[in-house]
């Protein structure tokens, strides 16, 4: 089943820094295992990833690092801030009010 693109797009911050909380990452391995993590559902194009990467970082939230690993070729890893920390934490506090709410709505039949 899809899921219309209009509901992920209040997510996708949550769902990269989330990622980024557990481990530092390049672009491709994040659209991988945002993938897998939610069995196909979520797929992000680079086109998509990529300015949501670049407007964290603007906002302090991610930095960036150049990673050149033996016989691999170089890349741009991504790791959170402790300022991303804390919009990450304010994050998962909207989502679980938000969450909370339209279950309240919809009713459990459909959780």
């Amino acid at each position: 089943m899809g899921i219309d693109k209009e509901l992920l797009k209040g997510s996708t911050v949550i769902l990269v820094l989330t990622l980024l909380e557990r481990e530092a990452m390049y672009g491709y391995q994040m659209i991988k295992e945002i993938e897998k993590r939610s069995n196909g559902i979520f797929s992000f194009k680079e086109g998509t990833l990529y300015p949501i990467l670049h407007a964290l970082e603007a906002d302090g939230f991610v930095e960036s690092f150049w990673s050149e690993q033996a016989g691999a070729r170089k890349r741009k890893y991504y790791r959170i801030t402790d300022r991303g920390r804390s919009h990450l934490q304010q994050k998962q506090r909207e989502w679980a009010i938000f969450r909370s709410a339209v279950d309240k709505v919809i009713g459990e039949e459909y959780v």
